[in-house]
């Protein structure tokens, strides 16, 4: 499952200022991506219902910033699932094979197969869908509202393209620090996520109308 980036779901982000957000940093080293999301039934002819902005931080977390642009430009997170909405948490997607979160991978080989060292890109025979990155959760980011996670097993390394993001009315999920790597935070429509986070659910957490973001675009 961060140039300056910032994703676009069709969600309205709260403005904020960028030395805030990342003190210190050089802005232009950042990359902007912006995602549209539909929540409904039916897809045909669907529009947007929200828009986001999110910005990566590359400075912090380089991996995953260009694990997640490289999604982004293949076009791998358009017409994907949000599969998996907690209220008061997380909204997670990014799995672009299987649309329930038991699939992605990385964008590119880092020699790890499902978080294991490998000097084997067809990880022993079975497929590139266990690709993985390493861990860069040491990077002094935390989780705090809006912010943008990568998800994975409780496994190092484990992570692929799937991701989550944090809606604005919570604090700090104190005990995913140093664990899930932050490479990033919703600039602009953060409230939308809180929104989404807020949909109805069933089982393993999936909306029981879909969340579904129809593109994603470096811009």
């Amino acid at each position: 499952m961060r140039i300056t980036a910032i994703l676009v779901m069709l969600i309205m982000l709260m403005p904020g200022c960028l030395d805030d957000i990342f003190p210190g940093e050089d802005t232009n080293e950042s990359s902007t991506i912006v995602m549209k999301i539909f929540h409904g039934e039916t897809l045909e002819n669907a529009t947007a219902n929200y828009t986001i902005t999110i910005e990566l931080d590359s400075s912090a977390a380089p991996i995953h910033t260009a694990n997640m642009l490289a999604h982004v430009e293949a076009g791998n997170f358009d017409m994907t699932h949000f599969h998996r909405i907690i209220d008061d948490f997380m909204i997670q997607g990014g799995d672009f094979t299987n649309h329930d979160g038991t699939g992605g991978h990385a964008a590119d080989w880092h020699e790890l197969c499902n978080g294991q060292p490998s000097g084997d890109s067809s990880c022993d025979g079975s497929n590139e869908l266990a690709w993985t990155i390493p861990d860069e959760a040491d990077n002094g980011l935390q989780h705090f509202a809006c912010r943008l996670s990568m998800a994975k097993t409780s496994q190092p390394n484990t992570a692929g393209s799937q991701f989550f993001i944090i809606p604005d009315d919570i604090n700090h999920h104190y005990w995913l620090d140093d664990a899930h790597t932050v490479f990033g935070i919703v600039t602009e429509g953060c409230e939308h996520i809180t929104t989404i986070s807020e949909v109805a659910t069933g089982q393993n957490d999936r909306p029981i109308v879909p969340v579904i973001i129809l593109s994603a675009e470096v811009v």
